[in-house]
């Protein structure tokens, strides 16, 4: 696989919510909408890798944009998402736009940036790349709500989430294409760019941790 090549998960599209579901219930999905409400009224909005868009409907009940940006890199994903939001009544701009950061123009800017369950099937190299661009794409001030597994400390993991880590991998790997085998080290990548977690929650006994950063204003 080419290293700037997206995974590709038109394969898995129709199937992918149902299977996190029958995986996770609902901890995946109430992590993610878990701090929708501190978007700020009249925001610019991105939302990278949104997959099927299940999110958008809750982002526009929870919170009032002015504008959504809705960049994912699968045509299936995207067309899902498309259809989801002709089903409610959007009041804010949703673009869809078949894609990755890569694909943001270099004058856009936003003060909201979602990275939902995304950054981790990249490797670390690879994922900090895509941070620097999304860093340059978030206004002053501007939030970061970063969704996604995590392992802790030693002490705080159950038996059971290394090996499910390892299948979830192997398992993507298989059927996306997907370049990481191993979660980057997202506290150290964020750090890196000079973010500090401003406030976090956990889901799923822990494994699902829901982060949202503030961009330091200049």
């Amino acid at each position: 696989m080419q290293p700037n090549r997206a995974p590709d998960f038109n394969f898995i599209a129709p199937v992918y919510d149902a299977l996190a579901q029958l995986v996770y219930g609902k901890a995946q999905k109430q992590a993610q909408a878990h701090f929708l409400t501190l978007i700020p009224e009249g925001a610019r909005v991105l939302v990278l890798g949104g997959g099927s868009g299940w999110i958008l409907p809750e982002l526009l009940r929870q919170s009032q944009p002015s504008h959504v940006l809705f960049l994912e890199p699968s045509a299936k994903m995207m067309a899902q998402a498309q259809k989801r939001l002709t089903q409610t009544s959007a009041q804010a701009e949703v673009e869809f736009r078949l894609g990755t950061e890569a694909n943001l123009r270099p004058e856009e800017r936003f003060h909201v940036v979602l990275t939902p369950f995304v950054l981790d099937l990249f490797p670390s190299e690879i994922a900090f790349t895509m941070m620097q661009r999304l860093d340059q794409a978030l206004l002053p001030a501007g939030l970061w709500l970063h969704t996604d597994f995590q392992m802790g400390t030693s002490a705080g993991q159950k038996l059971w989430q290394k090996p499910m880590l390892w299948g979830m991998y192997r398992f993507f790997r298989v059927v996306s294409d997907i370049p990481a085998r191993e979660l980057p080290p997202f506290e150290a990548l964020y750090a890196k760019l000079g973010y500090k977690p401003h406030r976090q929650a956990f889901f799923f006994e822990n494994f699902i941790c829901a982060q949202v950063f503030r961009k330091a204003t200049k």
